[in-house]
């Protein structure tokens, strides 16, 4: 390649990846938020034969990350297909472990359960209590 055609390309893609920069490192119109949501849950508990013994069911609020990250494609010289890909999701950055109980619980036979040993359960699930963009498919935090 002559140089000619080197500074060329390089006064073509300079802007470009720039504002590619600019977009990664978190400016224009990303939106990447921690929200409150109400889920449904439901768990049931067997015995050591497998035999159900209780359901237990109730609606919770628990965090989820919601929003949009910038991503784009532009064209490349370098990569194999001629365009290079900088995809960006809306993910947990920190996760924190909480107990919640549910309180709706039945035998087999969907009788209310009533007793304080059996009328309630807790369960442990993991919530994000942090939301940031990060590249996709980068799965090595």
């Amino acid at each position: 390649m002559h140089l000619q055609e080197l500074l060329l390309i390089v006064a073509v893609m300079l802007p470009q990846c720039l504002r590619a920069l600019r977009y990664s490192q978190g400016t224009g119109d990303e939106n990447c938020e921690t929200l409150k949501s109400e889920i449904h849950l439901i768990k049931e508990e067997f015995d050591e034969l497998g035999r159900m013994q209780r359901t237990c069911n109730a609606d919770v609020i628990v965090n989820k990350c919601e929003g949009l990250c910038n991503s784009q494609v532009q064209p490349s010289v370098i990569t194999p297909t001629g365009f290079l890909k900088e995809c960006y999701c809306c993910r947990e950055s920190f996760l924190k472990e909480k107990v919640i109980t549910l309180t709706h619980c039945y035998d087999p036979d969907g009788t209310r359960l009533t007793s304080p040993e059996m009328a309630t359960m807790d369960i442990r699930l993991r919530e994000p209590t942090e939301c940031k963009c990060f590249k996709c498919g980068d799965f090595t935090r």
